[in-house]
């Protein structure tokens, strides 16, 4: 019996083999870009701006780790926008899942020769992309910096300003070896007086981690007028280059500067207050510089027309030089004195009289009533005589009526037959009230009157349904009062 042969003295087998483990490790090889077989894996879409230098098989990491490959990228359009996209088909570890919504994609260089990598900082959110959920287009942040922008900066003006900078640097510190020394020599002492200076502005009730956003606000808000601050500067070289023949100049000035500001400091302080009135006066002023806009065309006229009368008043003025001087001897002359002094005098003992007089001339006009009644007894008439103009009054009858003996007043019954009358009227004399009282009362129907009026206002406030003695018609209101 022949004994049987072993598979490995059999070369046919074993080439087999060998070609067949080949063929499975190419295979494995190739198709590792995509991931290995029978593997599961957690696939995610992912937009991101740009996917410039990234191809099918690029790593998917997490802080430098590989959990993933992109397996597909796709170009999308915004509909919108019209603005185009890419839209990453990943397929990461099952350990991944699930990657919260927040996180946070960028494109990163893995080499200086063009090789790229999408890393993802995984964010803090409880809810996860679901197994074939996308990321959006926010979440690509921040936008990657490509080698070649970067590259592109050091544009040929950009190289020619470093070349200026490095010379008039180089020239700068040039010969200035003691002075570097000196400067390297006093920064311990600075470093240490710095500590503090730095905690202060390091206390969030500084505000100082506003201070570079604000300036980045700043900076955008003046690009626009680059062009006119290139522009500026351009004109400070100027400047600057006319401000050199006097430089010795300008550095005594600044030498006495720190001096002038320890001055000016003092003075300010003691200026204050002269400030705050100033402000004050000037604020109450407004007003009358508005009434004063209105009045400027009358004002100019009246200055061009005053220029013309203050030339004429020159001769005015010697005029009444000899007038003012004949005053002053008249205020020096006894008898002069004298004489006013007798007519203060006068005035003084006058004064009680003047003050009767004027209310009964000015509320009542007696003096004018007078005169025209005096003037009238002597003008009206005929060759026989003159004569005084009267009127008749018909008294109402009954008892006590005023057209008779009567034991009292008249004070009814019937709705005419009352008294009205004021002994001792009020005419605004020297303790009176202001108002003229007689011949402007009201006659108040069914009331007898016999004293002045309590309320002297309701001389001009009262009704005007008022009537006559024994006439039916309506009182007419006195002078003065409200219709």
């Amino acid at each position: 019996m022949r004994p049987r042969a072993s598979i490995a003295a059999n070369p046919v087998l074993i080439g087999a083999a060998t070609v067949l483990v080949a063929i499975v490790g190419v295979f494995l090889a190739y198709g590792a870009n995509n991931g290995l077989p029978f593997v599961p894996t957690y696939a995610v879409h992912i937009k991101v701006p740009n996917a410039t230098a990234l191809v099918k098989g690029n790593d998917v990491r997490i802080a430098g780790s590989r959990i993933g490959i992109i397996s597909a990228i796709d170009p999308e359009q915004n509909p919108r926008t019209g603005r185009v996209s890419a839209v990453l088909t990943v397929k990461l570890d099952k350990s991944v899942e699930p990657l919260p919504v927040n996180s946070t994609v960028i494109v990163r260089a893995r080499s200086a020769i063009g090789l790229k990598y999408l890393e993802i900082k995984k964010g803090d959110a409880r809810r996860g992309v679901p197994e074939g959920g996308t990321l959006p287009l926010s979440a690509a942040r921040p936008e990657p910096v490509e080698i070649d922008q970067v590259f592109n900066t050091f544009d040929e003006p950009t190289r020619t300003a470093s070349e200026e900078n490095l010379e008039i640097f180089a020239n700068a510190f040039a010969g200035r070896g003691i002075d570097l020394n000196t400067t390297f020599a006093t920064l311990p002492h600075l470093l240490g007086v710095l500590t503090p200076v730095m905690t202060n502005l390091a206390d969030p009730r500084t505000g100082f981690d506003r201070l570079f956003p604000a300036l980045a606000q700043t900076a955008a808000a003046v690009a626009p007028v680059a062009e006119q601050q290139a522009a500026f500067f351009a004109g400070l070289d100027d400047t600057f280059s006319a401000m050199a023949s006097v430089a010795p100049a300008l550095e005594e000035s600044i030498a006495e500067g720190p001096e002038s500001l320890r001055v000016a400091t003092e003075s300010f302080r003691r200026q204050a207050p002269f400030l705050e009135k100033t402000t004050r006066f000037f604020t109450g002023l407004q007003p009358a510089i508005a009434a004063a806009d209105d009045a400027a065309g009358p004002l100019g006229a009246a200055t061009s027309r005053g220029a013309k009368t203050l030339t004429d008043a020159v001769g005015l003025n010697r005029r009444l030089t000899e007038v003012l001087d004949a005053l002053a001897a008249f205020g020096q002359d006894q008898e002069a004195l004298t004489g006013i002094g007798q007519v203060n005098a006068l005035t003084r003992a006058l004064g009680p009289l003047v003050d009767t007089l004027e209310p009964m001339q000015l509320q009542c006009n007696y003096p004018g009533s007078f005169l025209r009644n005096f003037a009238s007894a002597f003008n009206d008439g005929d060759q026989v005589g003159t004569w005084l103009r009267f009127s008749a009054i018909l008294t109402p009858t009954g008892p006590n009526g005023e057209g008779g003996p009567s034991s009292s007043p008249a004070n009814g019954p019937t709705l005419e037959n009352h008294l009205h009358t004021t002994p001792y009227p009020n005419v605004s004399a020297p303790g009176q009230p202001k108002a003229c009282e007689a011949g402007n009362q009201y006659y108040t129907p069914g009331a007898t009157s016999l004293t002045n009026l309590p309320d002297v206002g309701s001389i001009h406030d009262a009704p005007t349904e008022t009537r006559l003695i024994g006439s039916g018609a309506p009182t007419p209101p006195p002078l003065g009062a409200k219709q």
